[in-house]
């Protein structure tokens, strides 16, 4: 056995470390590029901190999910403001862009220099700058993760810059942060998390280390996704996704993911929906067409055995199997009521496009057992349904 393991330089997590970021901040640069969501005013708290602690800063809003051409423009404000340090503020579109900008600070060239798919996919030559992530979502776990995802308009796909050298220098996870989101991108955010635990304790590429933060994650998320979303001000539930969260991220950074993310860059870049909603909807029936694939050719009975204990874990019930986890993630979709990707206008005639570009995803790669395109199509007619 061989496996490698790599996260941000160090992680904090509590109630309350909001607090500590700017001392900290101030031993990594002086001039910062702070990276937020929509509303600014949400990191105010965190801004005047920084003006205290001698730490002058530019704000730049991320309002979407990011483009090249909005990660471009970051990249053009940091440099343009001689920044030496950034800090990202937001959900994980915020903490994307702001690994790329951090990364683009100290390598030359451009933005498609380095992207996969679209671009030349160089390898990275140096560090990014210093960069604190700071997440108030509770989903993608994307303060961990060595890549960022970017859309890229003309070509309607999403694609990835990837480097060991993205990883945050300093992880800041407060699930006081999170408190304030609503429901439905409680619910977005926390299938996402979900699905990433799932897809990485299945994958071919999992290792002891991710087993152990994978089982951790879906214990907490399988106990408290719901309650979140009942019940923002439910501080248990919050701590247990925002851990939930971070516990996916440190899995899909240092395993595989599955066909469910196989499916989800090729279908966010194609339909504009929020990723994960396009994870939820897939979710069940991706699991069930790995089950039965597995059963049907009789190759990897590990496999099959970990599709039992995901079971097992989400419902708290001993005898459960695959089939079982599989109805329990359709009842939590329905009672959060995940749309069919029909909502998106997504149609049938798109249904060959979307395969044959998940078909070629870093993620497919994962999965524990290669899907056919007949079963990949089999999976988009259920969650268009």
């Amino acid at each position: 056995m061989r496996f490698e393991f790599a996260t941000a330089t160090r992680i904090i997590f509590g109630p309350g470390t909001v607090g500590e970021i700017a001392p900290l901040s101030a031993e990594m640069g002086k001039r910062a590029c702070v990276v937020t969501g929509r509303t600014v005013e949400r990191a105010a708290q965190l801004l005047e901190r920084l003006s205290e602690h001698g730490i002058e800063y530019v704000t730049f809003s991320v309002v979407e999910e990011p483009t090249t051409v909005l990660a471009k423009a970051g990249v053009e404000l940091a440099r343009r403001q001689r920044c030496d340090l950034v800090l990202s503020f937001g959900g994980g579109s915020v903490v994307d862009t702001g690994k790329v900008i951090a990364a683009m600070l100290t390598n030359s060239g451009e933005l498609e220099d380095y992207l996969e798919v679209v671009g030349a996919g160089k390898p990275l030559a140096q560090s990014s700058a210093p960069h604190i992530a700071i997440p108030t979502t509770a989903g993608t776990g994307a303060e961990v993760t060595r890549n960022s995802v970017l859309s890229v308009p003309e070509h309607k796909v999403k694609v990835s810059m990837r480097s060991p050298f993205m990883l945050p220098h300093l992880a800041v996870v407060d699930p006081e942060l999170t408190h304030s989101m609503p429901a439905s991108v409680t619910a977005s955010t926390g299938l996402d998390a979900l699905t990433q635990l799932i897809e990485v304790y299945v994958s071919d590429k999992a290792n002891p280390l991710t087993d152990g933060i994978c089982r951790e994650g879906l214990k907490r998320a399988g106990r408290s996704l719901r309650r979140a979303c009942e019940d923002g001000a439910d501080s248990s539930a919050r701590e247990d996704m925002a851990l939930s969260s971070l516990f996916s991220g440190l899995g899909l950074a240092n395993a595989k993911l599955g066909a469910v993310h196989g499916f989800a860059g090729p279908l966010g870049g194609m339909l504009g929906a929020p990723h994960g909603v396009i994870c939820a909807r897939l979710l069940p029936h991706v699991m069930q067409a790995n089950v039965r694939a597995l059963q049907d050719r009789g190759t990897n009975s590990a496999a099959l055995a970990r599709f039992d204990e995901v079971a097992r874990i989400l419902t708290g019930k001993t005898t459960a199997t695959a089939a079982d986890g599989v109805a329990w993630i359709q009842n939590l979709c329905a009672v959060l009521k995940v749309p069919s990707l029909a909502g998106f206008g997504f149609k049938e005639q798109d249904f060959d496009a979307a395969i044959a570009k998940a078909q070629k995803s870093s993620s497919m790669k994962g999965n524990p057992v290669r899907l056919t395109d007949y079963e990949l199509l089999e999976v988009l007619s259920q969650a268009n349904a």
